[in-house]
């Protein structure tokens, strides 16, 4: 039996798993619980995997044991068929035979989050509080995926304040919950608590934090976090030198951006186009298409956001020729189809040099004259040249899609303002009357001492408003006395 058992252990490949197999059935080892699980494992998870074969051995052995369930539950929830792993998990619950465990709670979970499935997360959080085992930290940590898989994170931060144990991990999966949904924020926050708890770091919660970092522009927080990546050896790792890369070019440190690229050793897909991007989205399409053909001279292909990323920089800097050129070469050269975002681009690329007829055609002749992307940003060029034309062409398409907003109405009254159109900055704002379209507040958003503070037009959220206010009354006389003196 032992020997057996160590046979299986050395298997690499499926045929010899069969022929192996094929001993075990003529020695009549099959029921044997060590083997029949050790067969499913390999079936299962292993190199040799074969989820067919692994469900035939399956459905032979009388009584499966947790660890055989376990194999069946974990492989479904990481294919294209997560629901398989629901059904095991649902039979498995109802046998008396074999009691689930941690692991068959975290695969279930795996497979609730790959599905989006609220209720049924809901219902597996339910039976492990049931059986004690909702605090283990691993299934824990599970658990809080789920709920922010299923976009619940209320859900998983109430899982991750009740935890009697947290370790690195579970404040990791935290934050990345957090940075997943769009709350960065709320991930920096976090961060705040994690120091205070006297929580370690590794690689995971430095690339969290400089994604956090990244998209809310904290960019003093980013040095200090780059500082301590220099100080403990973590600039070996090359996804925190992406993600300092990615940190810093968002935040427009494009010099600190560059000498983190030129100091690494190896570089993936990731770092060019962080580099790529981060010179297209701050204007610099030169930069931008050097680093193109840098990146294909040392044998990177390029993806889609790589020319995502061109694409914006040759419109930001009027580079026009240069962005039809690469817009070709995309679809020809290395057979990308176009995303919304690409064609949104193109449209901004025209627009912005005042081709708004060209703008136009791009819309039609693309397969997003569905999508309002496209649309909403011809309307704001046109905004830029006070083209009513156009302008109006782009609201009645907006109309028809039935996709307008109150900034689109905004956007065309403030054209007709400019142009002296009166009746049609009152017909503007009958239309956002009567249909109820509402408009987004803008905000805006500064780094104090780490921390990122965020408001908007007569924002007084703040617990220090009333100061805040006084002092800007105070400064204001100074900056208009400033700025006439310098007219003067």
């Amino acid at each position: 039996m032992k020997k057996m058992v160590a046979l299986l252990e050395g298997c690499d490949s499926l045929s010899k798993l069969k022929r192996l197999h094929a001993y075990v059935i003529t020695n009549g080892y099959q029921d044997a619980p060590a083997i029949a699980n050790k067969l499913i494992n390999l079936c299962a998870v292993s190199l040799s995997a074969c989820l067919p074969y692994a469900t035939l051995i399956f459905r032979r052995i009388k009584n499966p044991e947790t660890e055989a369930w376990n194999s069946l539950i974990r492989r479904f929830s990481l294919t294209r068929f997560p629901l398989e792993s629901l059904h095991c998990y649902n039979l498995m619950i109802t046998l008396p035979v074999s009691l689930p465990d941690g692991c068959t709670f975290s695969f279930a979970l795996k497979a609730c989050e790959k599905m989006k499935a609220e209720t049924k997360c809901r219902e597996v959080h339910g039976r492990l509080v049931r059986t004690g085992i909702d605090s283990d930290v691993v299934v824990g940590t599970s658990l809080m995926r789920c709920y922010a898989g299923c976009g619940v994170i209320d859900g998983a931060r109430k899982v991750f304040d009740e935890m009697l144990e947290r370790d690195l991990v579970c404040w990791n999966a935290m934050i990345a919950c957090y940075c997943q949904l769009g709350l960065h924020q709320e991930a920096l926050e976090l961060y705040d608590l994690m120091r205070v708890s006297d929580v370690g770091l590794d690689g995971f919660t430095l690339v969290g934090l400089l994604s956090a970092c990244a998209h809310v522009g904290a960019l003093n927080l980013g040095f200090q976090i780059h500082g301590f990546a220099r100080e403990n050896g973590f600039l070996e790792n090359t996804y925190v030198r992406n993600a300092l890369i990615d940190m810093y070019a968002k935040c427009g440190s494009l010099d600190e951006a560059l000498d983190v690229f030129n100091g690494m050793r190896r570089r993936d897909g990731f770092t060019w186009n962080s580099m790529v991007v981060g010179y297209g989205i701050h204007g610099r399409g030169d930069k931008a298409i050097a680093f193109f053909k840098q990146m294909l001279s040392a044998g990177v292909k390029p993806g889609l956001i790589t020319f995502l990323g061109l694409l914006i920089g040759c419109s930001h800097q009027g580079l026009v020729q240069e962005g039809v050129e690469h817009f070709e070469i995309m679809r020809t050269t290395f057979g990308l189809k176009p995303q919304v975002k690409h064609y949104g681009a193109m449209v901004d690329l025209f627009g912005r040099a005042g081709m708004l007829d060209k703008a136009v055609e791009t819309i039609y002749a693309s397969d997003f004259k569905e999508d309002p992307v496209p649309w909403r940003t011809l309307l704001s060029s046109c905004k830029l040249h006070r083209n009513k034309e156009v302008g109006e062409l782009a609201m009645r398409e907006l109309m028809r899609l039935d996709k307008l907003h109150g900034g689109d109405c905004v956007l065309l009254a403030r054209l007709y303002s400019d142009a002296n159109d009166s009746q049609g900055v009152a017909r503007m704002r009958k239309l956002i009357r009567s249909q109820g379209t509402s408009t987004i507040s803008g905000w805006s958003s500064i780094e104090v001492d780490g921390r990122v503070h965020r408001f908007s037009v007569d924002d007084a959220s703040h617990p220090d408003s009333k100061q805040i206010y006084d002092l800007l009354m105070q400064l204001l006389p100074l900056a208009s006395s400033a700025y006439h003196e310098r007219m003067q």
